[in-house]
């Protein structure tokens, strides 16, 4: 993971890799992650929404559906 991606805080991988590459690094992780990995992976698109969000096992983000959009919550820390 980390010859490919830039990892900007501990367990966040970001990558400009071009989407053929993308898709083979996305279903390599979906085929070989273990079911408890916890892991969510955001995908870049260039058709609505924009995005795409593919989750392996339980993961410490909430997630939602609200009209076929996929959302992940976030909490935002007090100044």
């Amino acid at each position: 993971m980390k010859l490919w991606f830039v990892e900007p805080k501990p367990n966040v991988f970001v990558s400009g890799l071009k989407d053929s590459v993308a898709i083979k690094v996305t279903e390599y992780l979906v085929e070989y992650c273990p079911p408890d990995a916890g892991v969510i992976i955001f995908r870049s698109l260039p058709t609505p929404p924009g995005y795409s969000i593919r989750i392996i096992g339980a993961t410490k983000k909430q997630q939602t559906e609200i009209s076929g959009l996929q959302l992940v919550f976030e909490t935002l820390s007090q100044l």
